[in-house]
């Protein structure tokens, strides 16, 4: 079986996208999957093309087992909406010119999503390499850029809800990455066939038992006895990252507790900014770290703040920072209702959920998971165990590469 992989976005970028794709492509080709990748030029999230890949068109190179071609894409840190579309199209053009050109036959085209546009390549390919489509939804665009006001165009809208209803009807199946996603799709198309295909975790990689918190805490100025909440992630308008800060504020009398931000992302200077307007001094704001560095951030810290704003469209999400904290034992503060609540605080028992954009009702949770120190400990066990019987990213992979056998 052959399998392209066909994604804006990949190792060694950093983020959410990248590492659940190569995780999956991984244990595809331990199973005897010939995984191929084609992917831009690593740019993301810092939107600068990395020093060894400048200037370059066409890259190939080999990563544990996978055969990556990487072609080239327009980076810009404007954010207006020009800006974004030369971004996108740059790469459609590109990968749909080097795929024609490299590749040969291939029996599945994954095509991640978004950005939504790279399905014209996807489509493209597909008929080239006499392939069948898989169009793979992390996040449903554009209704998501829609609610979010990211984009209000209406003829641009209109153009892409008609892609992607277009995209949908000519994949074999639409693989979704939460059940909610997956149910939006077949209310509203419900001729096409879905499939949910979840994030997950490598346990064994991120394993507390295995890792070691080492001087992290010292480095970064904490002492032992500092309670430190972690965000880690994409520092954007859809997380309501504010909500953190303003928890922050209401609670300085205890000078014990700490917030952490790391990451970067376009609402960060605007969240620097109310930090010094507020005197914060229990607000720090960190770089992004490498994978290779996450587990010692998380076994040092205490618990994990993960947040989204308030919208409907969020109701099936599932943030993929859930489950390295999870695994790591790290009991959660929730910010998402809907499917991530019933899953993670309802089944799981993982820890506490606050209504989203609400700072009091995150306030109250920080001061119940605080008031006994062995919630700590409960809500981290639960959490183990409950990613390990529900997400483990071997028992994703088998799952799929069954039901990828079904289509052959």
């Amino acid at each position: 079986m052959k399998l392209l992989i066909l994604s804006q976005y990949f190792p060694p970028e950093v983020g959410a996208p990248q590492n659940r794709l190569f995780e999956l492509a991984v244990r595809l080709h331990k199973m005897g999957v010939e995984v191929s990748v084609l992917t831009a030029m690593p740019n993301y999230p810092q939107m600068e093309i990395h020093t060894s890949y400048l200037g370059k068109s066409y890259v190939y190179e080999e990563k544990s087992g996978l055969k990556v071609h990487r072609s080239s894409i327009y980076v810009s840190k404007k954010r207006d909406i020009l800006s974004r579309l030369r971004n996108y199209f740059s790469f459609v053009i590109s990968s749909a010119r080097i795929g024609n050109k490299k590749l040969g036959h291939v029996d599945f085209l994954l095509c991640e999503s978004p950005p939504l546009f790279l399905g014209y390549s996807a489509m493209y390919l597909a008929r080239r390499k006499k392939a069948k489509l898989i169009f793979n939804v992390s996040d449903l665009w554009p209704e998501s850029a829609e609610k979010l006001g990211v984009v209000n165009n209406k003829l641009l809208l209109s153009f892409a809800y008609r892609l992607e209803a277009k995209l949908y009807r000519q994949s074999v199946f639409v693989s979704g990455q939460t059940q909610g996603i997956c149910k939006n799709i077949q209310q509203r198309f419900p001729e096409v066939k879905t499939y949910w295909l979840p994030n997950g975790v490598d346990l064994s990689y991120y394993n507390p038992s295995e890792t070691q918190a080492g001087n992290w805490r010292q480095k970064q100025g904490f002492a032992v006895d500092d309670v430190l909440f972690l965000y880690a992630g994409i520092i954007g308008i859809a997380q309501g990252l504010e909500v953190i800060l303003k928890a922050a504020k209401a609670l300085q009398e205890n000078k014990r507790l700490k917030f952490v931000l790391m990451g970067s992302g376009p609402e960060k200077q605007k969240l620097e900014r109310l930090k010094t307007e507020w005197a914060l001094n229990n607000v720090f704001f960190l770089d992004a770290v490498t994978k290779t560095e996450m587990p010692e951030v998380l076994k040092s810290v205490n618990a994990s703040i993960i947040p989204l704003r308030k919208l409907e469209l969020f109701l099936g999400a599932i943030p993929s920072k859930i489950f390295e904290s999870l695994a790591m034992e790290l009991p959660i503060l929730l910010g998402v209702d809907g499917e991530a609540r019933d899953l993670f605080i309802h089944q799981g028992q993982c820890g506490y959920y606050f209504e989203p954009e609400n700072e009091e009702a995150l306030v109250s949770a920080i001061r119940e998971l605080c008031s006994d120190s062995g919630n700590f400990t409960k809500f981290g066990k639960n959490g183990r165990t409950y990613v390990q019987r529900q997400f483990d990213r071997e028992k994703i992979a088998h799952a799929f590469m069954e039901e990828l056998k079904k289509y052959e």
